[in-house]
């Protein structure tokens, strides 16, 4: 499935128009930086086989069937490209200036997924597929470098108000997890103690009645995301 994803050819080698729709997709998970230890974002890339821009790394992604929906097909083109299936997908913008391709007219549909580490983990990788500090990227093909940057801002933009880190925790976590996470999408520490605050006057967040096993000073308390607030969040930033 990659193999076929990284050498199909064009609509223009089939005689379609010039102008043609695409998806691609960022995928952000947190894992530690090769030199601090520090959590850090990082994203997968695929390598191309094919002019344009052939050695280049890219966004996964591909061309849009006209019988499948959007959704449907950034899903699938990160399952044929990583093998994986996030739980968080969502539409985050659409890309299509006229020179972004130098063969044909593209408008790329971007989606954005978030995944958990341990998931992240049993992504598939290998020559033609690796992953890569978010803010430490190579020159990208086409203007995959943009659409990252992009991405990165609503990102940042949008975990200070929005229950978008959950997708990199589990169902329960600590208040030191979830401040963990801010941490490292914001690139910058926080104070506990404040943290602590905002959290809690936010109503975004449910105590429950489990604890960390096995700690062995006083045990964390767990909590969850109250469902119920995320249908009073703000819409999301616009560029």
């Amino acid at each position: 499935m990659l193999e076929h994803y990284l050498t199909e050819q064009s609509p223009l080698e089939h005689g379609s128009a010039r102008a043609t729709l695409a998806v691609s997709t960022v995928i952000f998970t947190l894992r530690p930086d090769d030199e601090s230890g520090l959590k850090t974002l990082w994203l997968p890339l695929v390598r191309r086989t094919r002019d344009p821009h052939l050695g280049l790394w890219a966004l996964p992604g591909g061309w849009l069937p006209a019988d499948e929906e959007l959704a449907a097909a950034a899903a699938r083109t990160l399952r044929e490209t990583t093998e994986l299936s996030p739980r968080y997908l969502e539409q985050l913008y659409t890309f299509g200036d006229i020179d972004r391709s130098p063969d044909l007219r593209v408008v790329s549909v971007v989606y954005w997924a978030l995944v958990r580490s341990e998931v992240a983990e049993r992504a598939s990788v290998g020559e033609n597929v690796r992953w890569f500090a978010a803010d430490q990227l190579p020159p990208l093909a086409f203007d995959h470098n943009r659409i990252v940057e992009y991405a990165l801002w609503r990102l940042r933009t949008k975990v200070e108000y929005a229950r978008i880190a959950h997708a990199f925790l589990g169902d329960t976590f600590t208040l030191a997890q979830l401040r963990e996470v801010h941490e490292a999408v914001l690139q910058k520490a926080l104070d506990p103690a404040n943290f602590r605050r905002s959290i809690e006057s936010s109503g975004s967040l449910i105590s429950t009645d489990q604890h960390v096993a096995g700690a062995r000073h006083r045990p964390a308390r767990l909590f969850r995301y109250d469902d119920r607030a995320a249908e009073h969040e703000p819409p999301g930033p616009t560029l």
